[in-house]
């Protein structure tokens, strides 16, 4: 495979910058780093990633999205993708969406905002696995 990379997925974009300076932080140029507003256009950049031979080893998904929320989002992509590591990353996520998710995706990691830093910084490495 080829270099190891993390996709981060929230519509707001000052929570994509706030992860987006934290992994730089701890872990620099070690990853390539891809930004999506939205669960479709994560499912494309995903879907490109692969076909490029990228080692996706993190998918961070915010749950309240427009469209497509972050369970529907992660579901799609533990179907392709079912070997990569997955966590939510929520303020929002209602208990029921979360259990139901967690049936779909039993490695699935949840932590609610605002999260301290080495908490994603933890499951980068749990990713790396």
């Amino acid at each position: 495979m080829g270099k190891k990379c993390i996709i981060c997925v929230d519509d707001e974009k000052i929570i994509l910058d706030s992860l987006r300076g934290q992994l730089n932080r701890h872990f620099g140029k070690q990853f390539v780093y891809e930004f999506a507003e939205s669960g479709e256009e994560a499912l494309e950049i995903l879907d490109e990633l692969n076909e490029q031979e990228y080692d996706i080893i993190l998918i961070i998904s915010d749950w309240l999205m427009p469209n497509m929320k972050g369970d529907e989002f992660l579901i799609k992509a533990h179907a392709k993708f079912p070997n990569v590591h997955k966590l939510m990353l929520t303020g929002q996520a209602n208990d029921k969406a979360i259990r139901n998710l967690i049936k779909e995706i039993e490695s699935l990691k949840v932590i609610y905002k605002p999260w301290q830093e080495m908490q994603i910084m933890d499951e980068v490495m749990i990713g790396l696995k």
